[in-house]
C-alpha cells in the first residue's frame, strides 16, 4: 500500500535508533529491568494489554512476555493479580489479552457488539443461559464441567461444543460472566457483578462518541507496541471496532497527527511503510538516539510477544525473520514446535527451543539456533548464561541440561553455562 495514503513522516529514523527505542518502551532494554511489587501493573498500564495463549510449554505467552521483563517473575504473580486481586482480566483486545481491570468501560463497545451478534433469545446458547447463571449464582464459580447438561451445538472450525461451555462463552463474551479463576487450564466462572468492583462495573463508557472511541483505541495501540506500521501488519490492529482496513485506520491516524497526538515516521531500510510514535513517547524517543546497547543482558522472548506482533518490522528493524511454528506439520518447518526469539543487547542473535519436564522439574534446551554471523565473545556468552540460569528460576527447574539437537552442537556447553544429559 502507497504510503501517501498517511500524513508525510516528519522524522527519520536509522534502524539503530529505531531498535533502541522499541526495545527501551517494551522494557526490553535492559531485559529484567522492573522491579517491585507493582511491576505487571505498571507494565500493562504501559503497554496496554498483553496477548493471551493457553499453551504451555514453558510457561503461557503471558508468563513468557512478563518474564522477560520483571525481574524474577513467577507464574504465580500474574495468576494472583488475575484470579485473586482480580485487578487484570482478560478481554478482547487485538486478540485476547490481557488487560487492567480499570479498561473496562472502555470496552463497552464490543460487549454491546457481542450482544447484538450472539443475544438472539432464540438460539440454543442463550435458551441455556438462564439456567447457567442461576447454577453461578447459587453455587458460585464454576467450570462448564461443573453445569450438568448433555447438550451439544456446533462450534467453531465445525467441532461440537457442549452446549454450557457454548453459552458461557457468549456470556463471558458479552460481560455477564468473568473468569473468576483456572484449576491448571481449566476456567471457572463467576457472575461479572461478584468479579469487579461496584466502580468500575458501572462506570459509564468514557468515549460516548465513536470517534472519541477510535481515537483512544488506535492510541493505546500505538502504545502496545511503540513504534506502530501505518500499513502492512494488519493482524497488528485487529480488535478495534471501526478501524478496519487501511482507508478506515489513514483516517483516524490522520486525526490524531494532526491534533499533535501522534509523529508520523520514517525507518531507513523500511522502504514504503510509514510508522507512527505518541507524542508523549518523544522524549524516549530522543533519548534512545544515542542510547546503550542493552546493558550486556540476553532473554529469552515470547512467541506473541508485543515486540513480535509486527513481524515485518522485525525484518526491517531487527533483520530478524521470524515464524512461530506451532501450528506448521512437523515435516515442513525450519525450527521447532516452540521455539523463542533470543535477545541481546539490541540484536536478536538466536533462537531457542525450551522444554520444561514439570515432574522431574528438568528444564531442557532441546534446540539452538545461532543467527547468521552471530560469534559470541565472552561477555555474550556471559549473558546467556545467565539468562538461561533466570530461565530455570522462572519456571522452578532444578536443573538444566542441553538435550537433543543442542546437546550435539559444538561450544553450546560453554556459551550457555549448561551440561549435556547424560541419556544425550
Amino acid at each position: 500500500m502507497a504510503p501517501n495514503v498517511f500524513p508525510q513522516a516528519r522524522l527519520t529514523l536509522e534502524p539503530a535508533h529505531a531498535r533502541r527505542f522499541l526495545l527501551a518502551h517494551q522494557r526490553l532494554l535492559p531485559p529484567r529491568s522492573l522491579r517491585g511489587r507493582d511491576s505487571v501493573t505498571r507494565l500493562l498500564r504501559h503497554l496496554g494489554c498483553i496477548q493471551y495463549d493457553p499453551i504451555d510449554i514453558v510457561g503461557r505467552n503471558p508468563d513468557l512476555v512478563l518474564q522477560s521483563r520483571v525481574v524474577g517473575h513467577r507464574p504465580d504473580a500474574l495468576d494472583r493479580l488475575l484470579h485473586v486481586e482480580h485487578e487484570a482480566i482478560v478481554v478482547w483486545d487485538k486478540m485476547a489479552a490481557i488487560a487492567l481491570a480499570e479498561d473496562w468501560p472502555s470496552f463497552a463497545r464490543h460487549r454491546a457488539r457481542m450482544v447484538a451478534q450472539h443475544g438472539r433469545p432464540d438460539s440454543p446458547e442463550m435458551q441455556v443461559a438462564p439456567y447457567v447463571l442461576e447454577e453461578i449464582r447459587r453455587r458460585g464459580p464454576l467450570s462448564s464441567r461443573d453445569i450438568e447438561h448433555d447438550a451439544t451445538v456446533d462450534w467453531w472450525w465445525g467441532r461440537k461444543k457442549r452446549l454450557v461451555g457454548a453459552s458461557l462463552e457468549i456470556l463471558s463474551a458479552m460481560g455477564i460472566v468473568l473468569v473468576h479463576h483456572r484449576v491448571r487450564s481449566e476456567r471457572h466462572f463467576d457472575l461479572a457483578e461478584r468479579v469487579l468492583p461496584p466502580d468500575i462495573l458501572g462506570a459509564p463508557d468514557p468515549h460516548p462518541r465513536d470517534e472519541d472511541y477510535e481515537d483512544w483505541h488506535v492510541l493505546r495501540r500505538i502504545g502496545s507496541l511503540g513504534l506502530a506500521p501505518g500499513s502492512g501488519a494488519p493482524e497488528y490492529w485487529w480488535g478495534i471496532m471501526g478501524v478496519k482496513g487501511t482507508a478506515a485506520r489513514a483516517r483516524v491516524l490522520g486525526r490524531l497527527a494532526e491534533r499533535g497526538d501522534i509523529v508520523p515516521v520514517d525507518v531507513d531500510g523500511a522502504a514504503g511503510r510509514r510508522f507512527f510514535v505518541r507524542a508523549a513517547d518523544l522524549g524516549a524517543l530522543e533519548a534512545a538516539g544515542d542510547g546503550v546497547a542493552g546493558g550486556g543482558r540476553a532473554a529469552f522472548v515470547a512467541p506473541l510477544d508485543n515486540l513480535t506482533w509486527d513481524r515485518e518490522l522485525l525484518r526491517q528493524v531487527f533483520a530478524f525473520d521470524y515464524c512461530w511454528e506451532v501450528y506448521k506439520p512437523r515435516e515442513t518447518r525450519s525450527f521447532g514446535y516452540y521455539v523463542l526469539p533470543v535477545l541481546y543487547q539490541d540484536r536478536f542473535v538466536a533462537r531457542v527451543e525450551p522444554v520444561f519436564d514439570k515432574k522431574e522439574k528438568t528444564l531442557g534446551i532441546a534446540g539452538w539456533w545461532w543467527e547468521r554471523g552471530v560469534r559470541p565473545d565472552a561477555a555474550m556468552k556471559e549473558a546467556l548464561a545467565q539468562c538461561v540460569a533466570e530461565f530455570g528460576r522462572y519456571l522452578g527447574a532444578a536443573k538444566t541440561e542441553l538435550v537433543g539437537q543442542a546437546s550435539t552442537m559444538r561450544g553450546l556447553r560453554t556459551a550457555l553455562g549448561v551440561r549435556a544429559s547424560a541419556a544425550s
